[in-house]
Protein backbone atom coordinates (compact mmCIF):
# COMPACT_ATOMS: atom_id res chain seq x y z
CA UNK A 1 0.00 0.00 0.00
CA UNK A 2 1.39 3.16 -1.04
CA UNK A 3 1.56 5.75 1.38
CA UNK A 4 2.64 9.37 1.76
CA UNK A 5 3.13 11.07 5.08
CA UNK A 6 3.99 14.60 4.95
CA UNK A 7 5.41 16.49 8.59
CA UNK A 8 6.61 19.58 9.25
CA UNK A 9 4.13 22.17 9.05
CA UNK A 10 2.79 24.53 11.40
CA UNK A 11 2.75 28.43 12.36
CA UNK A 12 5.89 30.19 11.53
CA UNK A 13 6.37 34.32 11.68
CA UNK A 14 7.32 35.68 8.08
CA UNK A 15 10.94 36.26 7.54
CA UNK A 16 11.38 32.68 9.34
CA UNK A 17 12.08 29.08 8.00
CA UNK A 18 10.35 25.63 8.19
CA UNK A 19 11.29 21.85 6.89
CA UNK A 20 8.79 19.71 5.62
CA UNK A 21 9.52 16.03 5.16
CA UNK A 22 7.79 13.26 3.48
CA UNK A 23 7.95 9.69 4.21
CA UNK A 24 7.27 6.93 1.32
CA UNK A 25 6.63 3.32 1.76
CA UNK A 26 4.82 0.73 -0.67
CA UNK A 27 6.85 1.87 -3.44
CA UNK A 28 10.21 1.84 -5.50
CA UNK A 29 11.11 5.25 -3.94
CA UNK A 30 14.51 5.75 -5.43
CA UNK A 31 12.99 4.98 -8.77
CA UNK A 32 10.84 8.17 -9.03
CA UNK A 33 10.65 12.02 -9.47
CA UNK A 34 9.23 13.87 -6.20
CA UNK A 35 7.79 16.89 -5.50
CA UNK A 36 5.91 19.06 -3.90
CA UNK A 37 2.51 21.55 -4.37
CA UNK A 38 0.13 23.47 -2.49
CA UNK A 39 -3.14 24.48 -2.45
CA UNK A 40 -5.55 27.38 -0.67
CA UNK A 41 -9.07 27.18 -0.23
CA UNK A 42 -11.05 27.96 -3.75
CA UNK A 43 -7.71 27.69 -5.74
CA UNK A 44 -5.78 24.66 -7.71
CA UNK A 45 -2.79 22.90 -6.58
CA UNK A 46 0.62 24.93 -7.00
CA UNK A 47 3.36 23.27 -8.35
CA UNK A 48 6.53 24.27 -6.10
CA UNK A 49 9.10 22.07 -6.95
CA UNK A 50 10.23 18.36 -8.04
CA UNK A 51 13.38 16.54 -8.11
CA UNK A 52 15.00 13.57 -9.86
CA UNK A 53 15.37 9.84 -8.71
CA UNK A 54 18.70 10.50 -7.66
CA UNK A 55 18.78 13.63 -6.61
CA UNK A 56 20.86 15.71 -9.10
CA UNK A 57 18.48 18.04 -10.57
CA UNK A 58 15.79 20.13 -9.23
CA UNK A 59 13.41 22.80 -10.89
CA UNK A 60 11.14 25.21 -9.40
CA UNK A 61 8.09 27.70 -9.86
CA UNK A 62 9.10 31.18 -9.84
CA UNK A 63 6.98 32.02 -6.89
CA UNK A 64 9.59 29.86 -4.81
CA UNK A 65 12.85 29.81 -6.70
CA UNK A 66 15.88 31.29 -4.43
CA UNK A 67 13.64 30.38 -0.92
CA UNK A 68 12.81 27.17 -0.90
CA UNK A 69 14.81 23.95 -1.52
CA UNK A 70 13.73 20.19 -2.32
CA UNK A 71 15.70 17.36 -1.41
CA UNK A 72 15.94 13.83 -0.92
CA UNK A 73 17.18 10.59 1.20
CA UNK A 74 16.95 7.30 -1.28
CA UNK A 75 18.21 5.50 2.03
CA UNK A 76 15.55 7.46 4.85
CA UNK A 77 12.63 7.54 1.44
CA UNK A 78 12.19 11.46 2.29
CA UNK A 79 11.45 14.09 0.19
CA UNK A 80 12.24 17.39 1.65
CA UNK A 81 11.29 21.01 1.15
CA UNK A 82 13.43 23.36 3.13
CA UNK A 83 11.16 27.06 3.43
CA UNK A 84 13.54 29.81 4.08
CA UNK A 85 12.15 33.80 3.81
CA UNK A 86 8.46 32.74 4.30
CA UNK A 87 5.65 35.21 3.45
CA UNK A 88 1.92 35.26 4.38
CA UNK A 89 1.18 34.04 0.75
CA UNK A 90 3.14 31.03 1.29
CA UNK A 91 0.13 30.04 4.10
CA UNK A 92 -0.92 27.12 2.18
CA UNK A 93 -1.64 23.00 3.01
CA UNK A 94 1.39 21.61 1.56
CA UNK A 95 1.35 18.04 -0.38
CA UNK A 96 4.39 15.80 -1.57
CA UNK A 97 3.81 13.90 -4.27
CA UNK A 98 5.58 10.60 -6.51
CA UNK A 99 5.71 11.22 -10.29
CA UNK A 100 5.02 8.60 -12.53
CA UNK A 101 8.55 7.34 -14.18
CA UNK A 102 6.67 6.87 -17.39
CA UNK A 103 4.43 9.88 -17.85
CA UNK A 104 5.81 12.21 -15.43
CA UNK A 105 2.18 12.90 -13.86
CA UNK A 106 1.60 12.69 -10.16
CA UNK A 107 0.73 9.98 -9.37
CA UNK A 108 0.67 9.14 -5.46
CA UNK A 109 -0.08 12.18 -3.03
CA UNK A 110 0.33 12.59 0.70
CA UNK A 111 -2.70 13.79 3.29
CA UNK A 112 -0.97 17.29 3.05
CA UNK A 113 0.53 19.26 6.08
CA UNK A 114 -0.46 22.86 6.92
CA UNK A 115 2.02 26.01 7.10
CA UNK A 116 0.93 29.04 7.97
CA UNK A 117 2.79 32.16 7.47
CA UNK A 118 1.99 35.21 10.33
CA UNK A 119 3.04 38.93 9.59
Amino acid sequence: QVQLVESGGGVVQAGNSLRLSCVATGFAFSSNGMGWFRQVPGKAREFLAAITTNGASANYADSVKGRFTISRDNAKNTVYLQMNSLKSEDTAVYYCTAFNYLTGAPDYWGQGTQVTVTS
